[in-house]
């Protein structure tokens, strides 16, 4: 990547309009980070330590908590740091480096979730051919897949942005540095790669949105068909939570990437929400509607003392 800046470091501004509430806003976040880690690592103690859960479904949900881990990790950190007062100054490579794996696990959870979809497909659609289909090696190669392809897209995305000079100002009116942002800071004309930036950002959600409404199209069609009413129901369940989490994923990024006319404070509202408020919940979405997943997170927190004998 060609760095041609003379700017070193760059100054978080923070979210717009909200100063003065920087306690305020430090104990609510600082709780969403805790809870997103904990409830996080909590579904992965739970599918690791039961053998029930050893399964392609809970392999990818296993990884979406790991995801969900770091997601939030790449900007909570150092907004908490300056939330308490501390500097703001966050350096050019740690601006790169914080742009870059806020796509690579943005875009990986993006395949993720299609790749979600598709488990829960095959699993309904085909049932008696699902093992086969969604062997180890199967799951192996889609997993890595999901990396490999974010990796990508985070990196044209990242050398795209950075590739401009950035000779000043340097003060970044946002909590984290994020391309929209950034390319106002850049003393070039960005308005085609404005444009490339947004096709890239809104064409690889798009396709994955649609290829997991394709997947759940045939799955609804094979739901109807089952007699059975409890199994219609549990069918259903699975394939609900995985939507709402899904809709809580995808909803942010339309809001952000692909408004007509951005909005400072309302992008970065949303954008704490899908940064913070999300993983915290996907835990919750998955487990409260899922006897396995409560079954096992019982055991677990049995094992660690929360729970009573």
């Amino acid at each position: 990547m060609r760095n041609l800046s003379v700017v070193t470091e760059f100054i978080l501004l923070g979210i717009p309009h909200t100063e003065g509430l920087e306690t305020m806003l430090f104990v609510m976040f600082l709780s969403f980070y805790i809870f997103t880690l904990m409830g996080n690592l909590l579904i992965m103690l739970a599918i690791v330590s039961s053998t029930q859960l050893h399964t392609p479904m809970y392999f990818f949900l296993s990884k979406l908590s790991i995801f969900d881990i770091f997601f939030p990790s790449v900007s909570s950190p150092k907004m908490l740091f300056y939330l308490m007062g501390n500097s703001r100054a966050i350096s050019y490579s740690g601006c790169v480096s914080q742009l870059f794996f806020y796509h690579f696990l943005g875009c990986t959870e993006c395949f993720l979730y299609t790749v979600m979809a598709y488990d829960r497909f095959i699993a309904i659609c085909y049932p008696l051919r699902y093992s086969i289909i969604m062997s180890h090696r199967v799951c192996a190669i889609l997993a890595m897949g999901t990396s490999f392809f974010g990796g990508i897209q985070a990196t044209f995305l990242t050398t795209l942005t950075f590739q401009l000079p950035y000779c000043g100002p340097n003060e970044v009116d946002y909590y984290f540095c994020d391309i929209p942002v950034m390319l106002k800071l850049a003393c070039a004309d960005t308005s085609t790669l404005e444009m490339v930036g947004l096709i890239s950002v809104g064409l690889m959600p798009l396709s994955c949105f649609l290829l997991i409404l394709t997947s759940y199209s045939c799955i609804v069609c094979s739901i109807l068909q089952i007699r059975s009413s409890e199994g219609r129901h549990r069918a259903f369940s699975t394939c609900s939570a995985h939507l709402t989490a899904i809709l809580l994923f995808y909803l942010p990024v339309v809001l952000i990437y692909l408004q007509p006319t951005p909005k400072p404070w309302l992008n970065a509202t949303v954008q704490v929400l899908n940064n913070l408020v999300t993983p915290m919940l996907n835990p919750l979405i998955y487990s409260l509607r899922n006897k396995e997943v409560k079954s096992s997170l019982r055991k677990v927190l049995h094992q660690l003392g929360f729970l009573p004998e």
